[in-house]
């Protein structure tokens, strides 16, 4: 394969032959999901790389040039081959089957996950996926899970670990509960109200006093270990919690408390056993899962 003599790229192969089908640029673009003058450098710059002209203008409309024309037969046959690659990649996906265990906090397995879930199930279909909603953190070696979503990175050797996104939280209430107690304007004003805490309550006032809440075991008259649990008696208006801005954007009737604050940060980590990772099925749920993570943290 002579590598020096393929000096062009399939973006403008593609902006090339939609023009050539469609008749102008803009109405490639429409077909490509582009804009008029993204394709219109796209065709320049395979000019340029092959230093032919593959369209002249006749009035408003283009018209092919002998080397245009010459060259689509060509890139008609590129086209063809790309969709049966697309093709052959589809059907390996959905060949694919088996189960796949993934474990990941109650609540990112209640409002999260799903959504993912459906995409996973498009590309896959014929996959079987447990889903292991816990919040203590399940051993990878033991085949607990396959797969599992963590706030802190995994540190043992045999396992594979991505970052894959970086997630924000906020303090958040019931409007109906802030309309009986008034909605604080400082730090101060909030550690008069009720908190419902997650899980062990001197971790939870560790966690707020040192982000400048001064708030005590006083505060906290009600809480569960289950995040679910706990976000629901937030919903229902017993008091205070924080939430991730992904979930909270979930549900009605909750308010952000002191919105200028700036956000608590914790990362997104996907980790699996070094040995699953090569299997197919388990590969493929990895990607996807990061894929959509990265996609939602900058959409």
């Amino acid at each position: 394969m002579n590598w020096g003599a393929i000096n062009f790229d399939w973006n403008q192969v593609r902006s090339f032959l939609a023009t050539a089908e469609e008749g102008s640029f803009s109405a490639a673009a429409r077909v490509l999901n582009q804009t008029q003058p993204t394709v219109g450098r796209q065709v320049a710059a395979l000019e340029e790389a092959l230093g032919v002209t593959v369209f002249e203008r006749v009035g408003k409309s283009l018209r092919l040039t002998t080397a245009g024309t010459e060259l689509l037969v060509h890139v008609r046959e590129m086209a063809d081959v790309a969709n049966k690659i697309s093709l052959t990649a589809t059907g390996q996906s959905q060949s694919v089957e088996g189960q796949v265990r993934i474990t990941a906090s109650d609540v990112m397995s209640t409002y999260q996950l799903p959504a993912m879930l459906k995409q996973i199930r498009l590309a896959a279909p014929r996959l079987e996926i447990d889903v292991v909603a816990a919040n203590d953190l399940r051993d990878l070696h033991r085949r607990e899970a396959d797969i599992a979503i963590r706030h802190i990175r995994p540190t043992q050797p045999d396992l594979i670990a991505r970052l894959v996104a970086q997630a924000s939280a906020h303090l958040y209430a019931a409007s109906s509960y802030l309309d009986q107690v008034g909605r604080p304007r400082s730090e101060e004003e909030l550690a008069q109200l009720d908190f419902v805490s997650f899980g062990d309550v001197e971790r939870f006032i560790g966690f707020l006093n040192p982000a400048g809440i001064p708030v005590t075991r006083k505060n906290f008259r009600i809480g569960s270990h289950s995040g679910v649990v706990s976000w629901e008696l937030v919903r229902q208006g017993f008091g205070v919690s924080v939430m991730s801005d992904d979930v909270a954007a979930l549900t009605p009737g909750i308010e952000r408390i002191l919105p200028d604050r700036d956000p608590f940060a914790f990362p997104i980590w996907l980790a699996t056993h070094s040995e699953l990772h090569t299997a197919r099925r388990i590969r493929l749920v990895f990607d996807q899962l990061a894929e959509q993570f990265k996609a939602r943290e900058t959409s």
